[in-house]
């Protein structure tokens, strides 16, 4: 809404205020003829050429011979977020135009933030300080003292900074006084103009644009910028762009490519906004647009990941000709918290996801996906900033001049040749139409199928076979295994978020009284609880460590109790027999023996075996024992051959994936270094690879069924007799 006020002071020609009014001034003299109805009449006014609206009136002096003059102001909205001051320097020499740009020096600096990992490090800085005031305080010479401390900080930085695990160079890339994008623009060119806006009614602060010169070239410089506090993170979005940002950067990115500008882009952001506003407006195909337009610009596109790059929202600035990455940067399709929360259900395992991702520059390098890496100072980037601009602008700027060498059809060929050499491709191998590939397990805790049914091979061996009812190695097992159970239980009640809801229900039984209505209404949170817990472990795919787990728990206590009932009963049968058919059963076994030797059997002998076979009938009988059946042992020839026939095929199907991966050359260099030196780290690493890659292409269902069946036709040969002995099935005989 247009406003009109009047006010006294001096005619002169329109101009705008701060607060976004503009004044249009005009000469009205008041006297006595004065009437409303003539300041708003249209017809006596006329225009004047500098915008003033006026009208000569009689009697243009009051009682004290004063001329009074009217003003009227027009307010029009807010101001512009960008206003042009009044004298424009057109031919400016260096700097900024601080006007353009919301980016301003902050007012203090920020605040030491200290990572985990780096504590040992301030115990030595407080020691250097505290030893430089006992200097102050006392007069006495602390050089040699103060000089070790350094030496030993020096060092100490220096042992740290170049063993970062992959978790760690992620927190160095996230860290909150790391250099911005605009940081790094403003250190390495002469001038530089910020420009905005997608032309689409939008201009997101996430992303920059603008264009900067060094050494007398322009470049147009693009980049996704985080704030360097809380205020301005929230103005920035954390550097996670919305539709209307990507497309801010792909009208540069032809304006540039229309003039002839080389581009250079900065990564920084852990990801596209993906909230619903952002979908609704188009979120993947902006970044798809952009992705497809960069493949054609034909101006040298040079990129440089200055902080975190994450997924598709990183990947759509960064399409170039040359990609280089900051030593302590990262660059990933999800980010390990992510992953873990995905794989293993727990946020606990982002350190192993990180290292499994392969995020680092250095791997990166490695895999030839980033063409170089640029150094920081001990520290990190925030260290000394403007030695890592200077860095970036001697990476670019060597860059630069190879590219700019190229012709337009030899650069958009160079820039499409980089992306198809990542990755690799085999020829000449037959493919299995058929062939299927199992999904990775998803629990950080899931063990190896082969893994768990060995050692569960092993407690049955040892609960069996045990000549005493506790076995020490056995028991120490069994308990190795409850508390690992227990481990998972507890990562499963924190994963689901039940966790408050078990502690809360421990404290109430920790302070529970023996009043009856409090212990049922503590029985039904139980239950609820439980039945919650149940039903989360029940889905598909989830929690397959804690069920095999859970699985192997309860096959072991079944051994146990079936192992005590088997003993009690046998000395039961023991304490029933006679010594005159024991000494008979005896003399059979030793028959059987010999008869196995090709030593013929006697016809007594056979028939006091029929004879003692019915009275051990009938001792079992009176003992109240269901007499099953009788059997014989199956042949063990015929065992052994279904064995070598399984392991034959075992063996051929892991010849097969060896000839489908292309594993000959990694086993043929394992070979080569077990001949050299067989414990390597090398040896070790080479064999968990080959390993892992015949495991994840090996289609081993059917064979593991097989494996199956032929142990179930084992166990049930053992359990059976010869001759004279009864079966033993499911507790009876």
């Amino acid at each position: 809404m247009t406003t009109i006020s009047l006010v006294a002071g001096n005619c002169g020609r329109g101009r705008g205020y701060e607060d976004g009014r503009f004044e249009f001034r005009s000469n009205l003299y008041l006297g006595k003829d004065f009437l409303a109805s003539d300041l708003f009449n249209n017809n006596p006014f006329r225009r004047r050429a500098n915008g003033c609206l006026s009208k000569a009136l009689k009697g243009f002096e009051n009682g004290n011979g004063r001329m009074f003059r009217v003003i009227a102001r027009v307010k029009k909205g807010k101001k512009h977020d960008y206003p042009w001051p009044d004298n424009i320097d057109l031919d400016i020499k260096d700097g900024h135009l601080t006007y353009l740009s919301h980016f301003k020096p902050l007012a203090e600096k920020p605040k030491p933030v200290t990572l985990p990992f780096e504590k040992p490090l301030v115990d030595l800085e407080k020691k250097i300080i505290e030893v430089c005031r006992m200097a102050d305080e006392t007069g006495l010479d602390f050089t040699d003292q103060i000089g070790a401390l350094e030496n030993k900080y020096q060092q100490a930085l220096k042992d740290l900074y170049t063993h970062l695990t992959p978790i760690q160079r992620l927190a160095i890339a996230r860290h909150p006084n790391r250099p911005t994008a605009l940081d790094h623009i403003l250190n390495i060119t002469e001038k530089w103009v910020e420009l905005h806006g997608d032309r689409a009614g939008y201009d997101d602060p996430a992303m920059v644009t603008g264009i900067g010169t060094m050494d007398g070239k322009s470049y147009m410089f693009i980049g996704q910028q985080k704030g360097r506090n809380t205020k301005e993170n929230i103005f920035r979005n954390f550097a996670m762009p919305t539709p209307h940002g990507y497309r801010k950067a792909l009208r540069m990115m032809k304006y540039a490519d229309h003039h002839g500008l080389p581009i250079i882009t900065f990564v920084d952001t852990p990801g596209a906004y993906a909230d619903l506003k952002s979908e609704e407006l188009g979120q993947g195909e902006a970044i798809a647009h952009n992705l497809r337009t960069m493949f054609g610009l034909k101006v040298p596109i040079v990129t440089v990941v200055v902080g975190e790059g994450g997924s598709g929202g990183a990947l759509a600035i960064a399409c170039p000709n040359k990609l280089f990455m900051l030593e302590n940067s990262v660059l990933y399709v999800a980010s390990p918290e992510a992953c873990a929360a995905i794989l293993w259900k727990s946020s606990q395992a982002a350190p192993k996801a990180a290292e499994k991702l392969r995020i680092t520059a250095q791997e990166h390098y490695k895999r030839k996906i980033a063409d170089g890496i640029i150094p920081e100072p001990l520290g990190g980037a925030h260290a000394d900033p403007v030695w890592t601009s200077q860095q970036i602008r001697l990476a670019i700027t060597q860059a630069m001049d190879e590219l700019t060498k190229m012709d337009t059809e030899e650069l958009l060929r160079h820039r499409m040749l980089k992306f198809r050499s990542i990755g690799g491709f085999q020829e000449g191998k037959p493919v299995d139409p058929e062939r299927k590939r199992n999904m990775k397990p998803s629990d950080a805790s899931m063990l190896n199928a082969a893994d768990i049914e060995s050692d569960l091979e092993k407690l049955k061996k040892n609960i069996l076979e045990a000549k005493v009812p506790s076995d020490p190695i056995t028991d120490q097992a069994i308990e190795k295994l409850k508390q690992d159970v227990d481990n998972e239980v507890t990562r499963a009640f924190i994963s689901m978020g039940l966790q408050e809801k078990l502690e809360s229900l421990k404290l109430e039984l920790s302070r529970a009284s023996d009043n009856q209505t409090l212990n049922r209404n503590l029985k039904v949170k139980v239950d609820k609880l439980m039945q919650e817990f149940k039903q989360n472990l029940s889905r598909p795919g989830a929690y397959l460590g804690l069920k095999q787990k859970l699985e192997k728990l309860s096959m072991v206590s079944r051994l146990i109790e079936q192992k005590e009932k088997g003993e009690k009963l046998k000395a039961e049968i023991n304490q029933k027999i006679p010594s005159k058919i024991k000494e008979k059963l005896e003399q059979l076994e030793t028959a059987q023996a010999n008869l196995s030797k090709g030593d013929p059997l006697e016809e007594d002998l056979v028939a006091e075996a029929v004879k003692a076979k019915k009275e051990l009938i009938e001792v079992l009988k009176s003992a109240n024992l269901e007499i099953v059946g009788v059997a014989k042992r199956k042949a063990a020839a015929e065992l052994q051959e279904k064995i070598v026939n399984v392991k034959k095929e075992i063996d051929g199907e892991i010849e097969r994936v060896i000839d489908v991966a292309g594993l000959h050359g990694k086993i043929e260099e394992l070979k080569a270094e077990m001949a050299i030196d067989s414990s390597s780290p090398k040896v070790e690493k080479l064999q968990a690879e080959i390993k892992e890659e015949i495991r994840t292409a090996l289609d081993d269902t059917a064979l593991k069924q097989k494996v199956e069946n032929l142990r179930r036709e084992f166990a049930t040969s053992s359990e059976e007799v010869i001759d004279d002995k009864v079966i033993a099935e499911n507790g009876r005989w």
